[in-house]
């Protein structure tokens, strides 16, 4: 079994090293935690002069982290690079709202697929009292072009209120399609989490039994809505990373996961895995998982709140369990 290190522990090491914990090097302190999921000390590695920053996806391409993130200031959606996972370049805006539709004063919580020769981004678009989601295409991830001025997907049944955002998408190569997991509901924060697919990427057909993860009522901490999903196909399973909400101010980090990736959701016995930490820059809230697994651990970013700041923050998870019973 491995030896986590404690928060005492690390401080110590931290302290030996000489350094403080802004600036602990990120190797050394990948190779100090071990065990459950590890807040970095250094947290947030992106927000401050920037304001706040919230919903990324990251992908991990030629040994670099891509990050396109949603930049509330330029109500746009950004992109970053980094060689760690920590230390993150000067951003640079990569999708600007387009007024002239109706539904794009804003456009940010992206998710970012990058197939063959084309990087492929859904994201939303918002307007004053509506959410729906676009599609846009890129050759190198940072030139994008909207693929229609109509949203791809867009609210249609009693469930999904005025809005659906939050998109995921994957391609199934087995199937030759294209899977979506969004989320709807009200324009604040939306309820529940559905599915559907597509051949192109444009024309989406939503799950006949939506919605496919629902809050826990017996669960204190998710009990009022469920949102945001990021899914991930790991060793047989779909696992969802998922924001649960106690109320609609405050927000925690969960785990589930399903055979189909659609029914049949098991919770993680240890949910919630991300957690604010009383008085600090997450205290309020903490939103919107990206995980990447790398070298032997696990990566997830998310956006915290303290008031009305959000930031962005990373924990880690070493090996590859995720502390699921088998079965």
């Amino acid at each position: 079994m491995e030896k986590r290190v404690t928060r005492r522990e690390l401080t110590t090491l931290i302290a030996m090293a000489g350094l403080g914990s802004s600036i602990l090097p990120a190797q050394a302190w990948f190779a100090a935690v071990q065990g459950d999921w590890n807040k970095y000390p250094g947290n947030p590695v992106l927000g401050g002069r920037y304001g706040t920053c919230f919903d990324v996806c990251v992908l991990r391409e030629a040994g670099l982290f891509k990050m396109w993130f949603s930049w509330r200031p330029e109500q746009s959606i950004a992109l970053t690079e980094s060689q760690d996972g920590i230390h993150w370049s000067t951003p640079d805006v990569v999708l600007r709202p387009d007024r002239t539709t109706g539904w794009q004063d804003d456009v940010n919580r992206p998710v970012v697929v990058h197939r063959e020769n084309a990087y492929h981004m859904w994201y939303t678009g918002q307007a004053k009292d509506k959410s729906m989601i676009g599609y846009a295409k890129s050759a190198n991830g940072g030139d994008w072009v909207r693929q229609s001025t109509r949203p791809v997907l867009e609210p249609t049944l009693p469930w999904e209120g005025v809005a659906v955002m939050c998109p995921h998408v994957m391609w199934d190569q087995h199937a030759g399609i294209w899977r979506l997991w969004y989320s709807a509901g009200e324009q604040y924060e939306p309820n529940a989490i559905g599915y559907a697919t597509s051949r192109d990427g444009m024309q989406w057909t939503k799950y006949s039994a939506n919605p496919v993860m629902t809050p826990d009522p017996a669960a204190l901490w998710e009990r009022q809505r469920v949102t945001a999903a990021q899914i991930v196909y790991w060793k047989g399973w779909f696992y969802s990373f998922y924001i649960g909400f106690r109320d609609i101010d405050h927000a925690q980090i969960g785990l589930a996961r399903s055979r189909d990736g659609i029914t049949n959701w098991v919770r993680h016995a240890g949910n919630p895995i991300v957690r604010p930490t009383p008085g600090g820059w997450d205290a309020d809230a903490c939103y919107k998982p990206y995980a990447v697994h790398e070298d032997g651990r696990w990566m997830l970013w998310y956006n915290g709140r303290s008031g009305s700041l959000e930031q962005i923050g990373l924990v880690t998870h070493s090996g590859d369990d995720l502390g699921f019973v088998p079965s």
